[in-house]
This record gives C-alpha cells, structure tokens and sequence, in this order.
C-alpha cells in the first residue's frame, strides 16, 4: 500500500477579529477566534473537526477557504496554510488576489444551511453551472453536459434542473450544493456542518452519498461537526476544538477508544446513546414517588 502524500499543512494559524468601541471607534479589544493550530492532511483523507459551539471551527474552515476578509475586513489572519497545487506547497496566506482567484477551484465548501446557501432566484442549472462560468473555458454545450452529469451523480435528474431551490426539500437542496462543490473538480472540499440542519432520517443519506463521492474522485474533506456520532462514521482523522485551541488530533479509532484530553472525554460522554432499560427504570421511579 503507498503511502499518502500531503495535501494541506497547518502551522500555528491563528485569526483575531478586533473589537471596537468608544468615540472614535478604535479598536480596544480582539477575540482570538483560531489560536496556533497546527495539523497536516493527507489526500483522500477525513478530517472531523469537532468541538462545542464557538470553539472555532467553522472560522478555521473560512480561513482555510481564505475568505474571512471578505466578510469582516478588520480580521486578522497570520501562520501559514500551505496547499500542494502542481506538486508543491503554496502558502495560501500569502498570495495576491489573481492566484488566490485561480487556486479558489481546487478548495470548495459545502454549506451548513442548504435553505440560505442557494440563489433562490436562480434555477438548480445556473446554480451548478456558476462555478463553471468563473472559473472554466468550457462552451455552453459542455458546461450544460457537466451540470446533467454532476446532478446524476447527486441522485438527481434532469428535469429538476430547471426548477428553483424553494421546490426541493432540505436533503435535495444539500445534494445541489454538493454538486455545486463538485464542478471545478476540487482537490478538497470544506464541510461545514453539512447535515446539522438536515432531519436525521436524511442524515445518513447524505453522508453516505459524501463518502461514494469521496471515493470516486479521491478528494480530501474537512468535515466540520458537532455530532460525533457523524463524525466516527465518516472521518479517518479527528481534531478537536475548544476555544480556538487544537486539544487533540488523532485517528478517529484513538479518538474514540483513547482520548487524551479531558475536554475529549467530556464531549465523548456527552454522545447520546438509546437505553431503553434505563428509560424504564427512571419511569417507575417517577410512579412510586
């Protein structure tokens, strides 16, 4: 078995939002949102990143997007995130718009919220098809084969693809943004919280397409969550989050059966598990009271 390469390497990344107040409006305080995570991935892997709600997760997958600027100016982001593009290492951090345009395809996100990430004034086509207009020289004949090509590979037809995103449920729309995720033929793709806003009989569904599809194309996932059931399903490595601060990285088999962190532990104990002879016992408690 060979061994797998690097894809993406993060040393002491960290993002600070400035705080400001007073009269004027200076700036008197930041929030240190990413504080010195350091991980390597490797292609064709999954990486959960766990952790509780603000502990940094969806801000460290932005950065790695490099599009936090684009949404609070002020932010500060310093370390380095190096993505192997061409057989080596570019320093996303450091380049200047016309590369970070041109490296955008080979990084793509998928969306917590497939009701708000899709254009609910374009048709399922266009939605697809944008990516390929930005960033491809591909004819119309081609990108339209493309779009029909990456909807079949969704569970999805072509006739959906000339209605618009308020037709579809919650499952459907994910599957439109994973498609979308997929045109530009992307290296890795972001996950953040694909499924948290998805019911749990469609949870597995999605999953379970994500995986097919990661298989099929080799790619690499950052899967952001906060289910760590998700997570052990899906994931071959795990990162866990608290404050901003990486606690623990590990394969998914030690995280799970090993953790070191104590902070680890307490989200582990924290995963739900169905007892019914406990249900039973605490109901006859509640009737002899």
């Amino acid at each position: 078995m060979s061994k797998k390469e690097e894809i993406l390497k993060l040393n002491n990344l960290n993002v600070e939002f400035p705080l400001f107040g007073g009269i004027l409006q200076r700036e008197v305080d930041f929030v240190h949102a990413v504080k010195d995570v350091s991980f390597t991935v490797k292609k064709g892997e999954t990486i959960g990143i766990v952790g509780e709600s603000g502990s940094g997760k969806s801000t460290l997958g932005k950065a790695i997007l490099n599009v936090l600027k684009l949404t609070a100016p002020d932010v500060r982001v310093y370390g380095d995130i190096m993505f192997k593009h061409d057989n080596k290492f570019i320093n996303i951090l450091k380049q200047d718009k016309k590369t970070t345009l041109q490296l955008r395809p080979y990084i793509q996100m998928i969306f917590q919220d497939p009701y708000s990430s899709l254009n609910p004034r374009m048709i399922v086509k266009d939605i697809i098809q944008e990516p390929l207009d930005i960033h491809t020289n591909l004819s119309k004949k081609e990108k339209e084969e493309k779009v029909f090509w990456l909807l079949s590979k969704v569970g999805l037809s072509n006739e959906q693809a000339l209605r618009y995103p308020h037709e579809f449920s919650g499952g459907q729309r994910q599957r439109i943004g994973i498609a979308r995720s997929l045109a530009t033929e992307p290296a890795i793709i972001i996950a953040d919280e694909p499924v948290s806003a998805l019911d749990v009989s469609i949870q597995a569904q999605v999953i379970n397409l994500m995986m097919d599809l990661q298989d099929e194309f080799n790619l690499t996932i950052l899967f952001i969550a906060h289910d760590l059931s998700v997570v052990k399903h899906i994931s071959t490595e795990v990162a866990v989050m608290y404050l901003g601060e990486l606690v623990e990285y590990n394969s998914t088999k030690e995280i799970f059966n090993n953790p070191q962190h104590d902070y680890t532990n307490k989200l582990l104990t924290a995963i739900p598990h169905p007892d019914p002879e406990g249900r039973n016992q605490r109901k006859k408690e509640r009737i002899n009271k």
